[in-house]
C-alpha cells in the first residue's frame, strides 16, 4: 500500500533476487529479501533502487544472531548492484501515514471535474492555509453541496496537488496548504522575514531509516 501510494517511486519487484551466503558455522545458504524498490530520478530521498527487508522488531530481537549473517550478504550484494539494503519494521510501517494511504488511496484514481478541481484549488490558493472544514465551509452554504466536494478534496490531496501533513492522522481539521508556486513563494518569503530562514512544508513518504 506505501509502496503503491508512493509518488517518487516508478515500479517495484517482489523477492526480486536470492542470494548465497555462508552462515556463522560456514554452511552455505541462501536469503531472498522482499522487495526491490526503483524510485524516480528526482527524488531528493533516495536515488538509488533499494532492497528491502522487512521483519517483525519482536523477531529481530529474539533471531539477530541467525538473521546478521544473511543481512551482511545482502547489503554486500546490494552494493555491487549500485542499490541500497534497508531493514525496515513495523514501527516504520503502521504509523498514521498508512492509515492515510489507505484511505486516501480510494481516491486516487477518481476522475475529477475541472471546474469542481479549480473550484478549490482556487479557494485554497486565496486562503493559503486551512483546514477541510474550513475550506468547504467557505465554498458554499448548502451542505450537500460540501458534501458532494468533500471527495474532491480528498482526491486533490492523493494526487498530491493540495498539501496535507500525512504523518499524522487526516481529519476534517487538520492543516492543508495550497502548492500553488505563487503561495509557496507568499508563504516562503513570510516564513523568511519571521525567522530568517527559508523552509518549505513537504509531506512525507515511505520510511528509508535501517532498524538495528
Amino acid at each position: 500500500m506505501l509502496l503503491d501510494f508512493d509518488p517518487t517511486v516508478t515500479h517495484f519487484e517482489e523477492q526480486p533476487v536470492t542470494i548465497a551466503y555462508q552462515d556463522p558455522v560456514g554452511a552455505r545458504r541462501t536469503y531472498t529479501p522482499d522487495v526491490l524498490v526503483h524510485y524516480r530520478p528526482e527524488a531528493q530521498r533516495e536515488h538509488r533502487p533499494v532492497l528491502y527487508e522487512i521483519k517483525y522488531r519482536d523477531d529481530l530481537r529474539t533471531h539477530w544472531q541467525d538473521y546478521r549473517s544473511k543481512f551482511k550478504a545482502a547489503r554486500r550484494y546490494a552494493r555491487t548492484q549500485g542499490w541500497v539494503f534497508r531493514l525496515i519494521t513495523e514501527r516504520e510501517i503502521r504509523t498514521p501515514y498508512l492509515k492515510n494511504a489507505t484511505f486516501l488511496r480510494q481516491y486516487q484514481e477518481r476522475a475529477l471535474e475541472g471546474g469542481d478541481r479549480h473550484r478549490i484549488l482556487d479557494l485554497l490558493a486565496k486562503q493559503g492555509e486551512t483546514s477541510p472544514e474550513t475550506l468547504l465551509a467557505s465554498s458554499s452554504a448548502d451542505r450537500w453541496e460540501r458534501a458532494r466536494l468533500l471527495p474532491v478534496l480528498w482526491a486533490l490531496i492523493a494526487a498530491r496537488e493540495v498539501g496535507a501533513d500525512l504523518t499524522v492522522p487526516l481529519t476534517m481539521h487538520r492543516r492543508i496548504w495550497s502548492l500553488d508556486p505563487r503561495e509557496e513563494r507568499r508563504n516562503a518569503r513570510r516564513i523568511y522575514s519571521q525567522t530568517g530562514a527559508c523552509c518549505y512544508r513537504r509531506g512525507t513518504t515511505l520510511p528509508d531509516r535501517e532498524s538495528r
